[in-house]
């Protein structure tokens, strides 16, 4: 994949002299490889609309049927259109043009990773920030901290026949995607998957909202090319009005930082008044949630020790039980955080928290590195086997002691430290 990410930075450089900034190639990248990736996948398009149509024409007949493609593709209904919506061409060049066709399909897309496009945006915005210039940490969470948290949250969509699944600052869709890859891998261990199911799994499962154009309509294609039917809304998750819809399982890695958040947003459902982005988005969970439902929330370590935190949590284990905390490896969000450091709240809607376990992948852990100390799962599976096989945290756990890595604590000795989540 860094071979394939690097050639295609390459050719980037090559078209910033043809007018083309890094965003506008990074979207008209996304359009190229939806269209290669469906014809790898047999997904159906209008006819002559499609990569094959497009690959085998030059010159200047080539940069009109490429403006086609993406005015019939805008104009079509349901998800195709949305995700092709606003699509303008900007290629000037038709030279540039057809060797970026040459360059994406001298590859078998669908024979590397499942997520292989999600990581070859995640690369060139990588390599975007490097430049200076806008970074990818507010897209994506690391895949291997995606996938470890979805082994342990389990979300079914065949548990009941209205199990829905959402991630509120969806991204590129990365929870989406592994949430539906573990379902197949489940379902090609034996437990199989109804012919009844097959339609509500595809229309009515899975969920998003998204603040930027690009990382929606990235996380849109994702789960099309994945034979899914999404809904992912495009607006500001915090500070829009409740729309009533309610989830079973939650799974987001909201924003870090502060950066919009200058006034509390005005919404009848949000108990503490704060303008804390996270903390909000805290409360936001806590309500979309089904009653039963359960959530995992990445968050900052910042964010459990600001001025409202308190409050926000003393609310939220009233309402829900808290019943997990992960304390990440430092370097966990190289290179796009690179400094900070954060946790993982696992909780379910319904009984208020007794107990909190707090486990801590962190102390005399080295810290991730981009090259040399990269994430792998071997971070996350002594804390997996401690979580136990309950997605709602109820499996049978062992106090390790202080010197262990996995420790209980009473609401009580919570209440005691003034809601205040720190591992000591």
């Amino acid at each position: 994949m860094s071979d394939i990410v690097n050639k295609l930075w390459g050719f980037c450089h090559t078209l910033r002299h043809d007018g083309v900034d890094y965003g506008d190639y990074i979207e008209q990248l996304t359009y190229l490889l939806f269209l290669k990736m469906a014809d790898e996948r047999a997904v159906e398009l209008p006819k002559d609309y499609d990569w094959s149509s497009l690959k085998n024409k030059s010159g200047t007949d080539l940069t009109d049927h490429y403006g086609d493609i993406l005015r019939k593709l805008r104009k079509e209904p349901g998800l195709l259109g949305d995700i092709f919506a606003q699509s303008m061409p900007r290629f000037n060049n038709p030279v540039n043009l057809k060797r970026l066709i040459t360059l994406i399909d001298e590859v078998d897309w669908i024979e590397l990773d499942v997520d292989v496009k999600g990581e070859a945006f995640e690369g060139l915005l990588e390599k975007a920030a490097s430049e200076g210039k806008k970074g990818a940490g507010q897209y994506f969470t690391p895949r291997k901290l995606i996938q470890s948290i979805v082994r342990v949250m389990k979300p079914d969509p065949r548990t009941h026949p209205e199990f829905s699944i959402c991630d509120p600052a969806c991204g590129s869709g990365g929870f989406l995607v592994s949430a539906y890859e573990w379902l197949m891998d489940e379902s090609n261990k034996g437990a199989s998957i109804e012919r009844k199911d097959w339609a509500r799994i595809k229309q009515k499962t899975y969920y998003g909202q998204e603040l930027v154009p690009r990382p929606r309509r990235l996380s849109l294609m994702n789960l099309y090319l994945h034979g899914l039917e999404p809904k992912i809304y495009l607006g500001d998750t915090i500070y829009e009005p409740n729309r009533g819809e309610y989830y079973d399982c939650i799974l987001t890695n909201p924003p870090f930082g502060t950066k919009g958040a200058n006034q509390a947003p005005e919404r009848d459902d949000f108990t503490i008044e704060t303008s804390n982005k996270q903390l909000n988005f805290v409360q936001h969970v806590v309500n979309i949630l089904k009653p039963g439902g359960r959530a995992a929330m990445v968050l900052p370590d910042n964010v459990l020790f600001e001025s409202k935190a308190a409050e926000v949590f003393k609310h939220l284990m009233e309402d829900c039980n808290l019943h997990t905390i992960l304390r990440l490896p430092r370097g966990t969000f190289t290179p796009y955080s690179q400094g900070v450091k954060a946790n993982v709240i696992f909780f379910q809607k319904g009984p208020a928290t007794e107990n909190v376990w707090i486990f801590d992948a962190r102390s005399n852990v080295e810290g991730v590195t981009k090259k040399d100390r990269p994430l792998t799962e071997k971070h996350f599976s002594e804390f997996e086997q401690c979580y136990g096989a309950d997605p709602t945290g109820q499996s049978k756990r062992k106090d390790l002691g202080e010197s262990g890595r996995f420790r209980k604590f009473h609401i009580s000795e919570i209440k005691e430290r003034e809601y205040k989540l720190d591992k000591r």
